[in-house]
């Protein structure tokens, strides 16, 4: 970094710049702005994140993020507990939410099955998903994961583990293209491949 900046400056440069997506040339330019407010303001925004640590937690239930100990999702009475929506991590809950055209529960994975980074079924929460099968009053469970290989893979895995279990397995229509990632689907796309979700035994005929 310039020696003509401040140690502070280039600090927060740096903290900037290791959030994905965003260069050394990005971050400058957010700082420089960020200067530019007044201290309440500055305040206000040190404020919002630092609170992040202490006040936000997983929701016990579905593993989407909450202040509390379950998500106002899984405790909104007018959400069904019969219908699990599978998904990776929490922009594709958000993602599916903005369709309007979901009113059931979710589990977020955190992740998928990926051998080639090392990540096996025990490194998500797939067991905590199981768990909650046989518990709870599920009739149907909505795989919607990323159309990628890992995906897919993902997406056999808990079916091959649920296929004696007396409960509806299906999949998201693949109006999704191939390799694509829920969060970057539009909402329109999504929604409609939500509605005409298909049996997931279906799609094995087309591996």
């Amino acid at each position: 970094m310039n020696e003509i900046f401040s140690p502070s400056f280039n600090r927060a440069v740096e903290q900037l710049s290791s959030l994905p997506g965003i260069g050394r040339k990005t971050a400058t330019r957010l700082v420089l702005h960020l200067l530019t407010r007044t201290n309440e303001e500055l305040n206000s925004f040190s404020t919002s994140f630092s609170s992040l640590a202490s006040q936000i937690n997983y929701c016990e239930s579905c593993y989407t993020i909450t202040e509390n100990t379950q998500c106002n999702i899984c405790t909104h009475p007018n959400r069904s507990d019969q219908t699990i929506c599978v998904v990776e991590n929490v922009l594709d809950v958000y993602a599916i939410e903005n369709t309007n055209q979901f009113k059931g529960k979710y589990h977020v994975l955190g992740g998928i099955i990926s051998p080639m980074e090392g990540i096996g079924p025990n490194d998500v929460k797939l067991n905590e998903l199981f768990e909650r099968i046989r518990n709870e009053n599920t009739q149907e469970l909505i795989l919607a994961l990323s159309a990628t290989m890992e995906g897919d893979a993902t997406n056999f895995y808990i079916f091959k583990k649920l296929k004696d279990f007396p409960i509806k397995i299906t999949t998201i229509a693949r109006g999704i293209g191939i390799g694509d990632e829920l969060e970057y689907t539009d909402e329109l796309t999504l929604g409609r491949s939500i509605l005409n979700r298909v049996p997931f035994e279906n799609t094995l005929t087309l591996r």
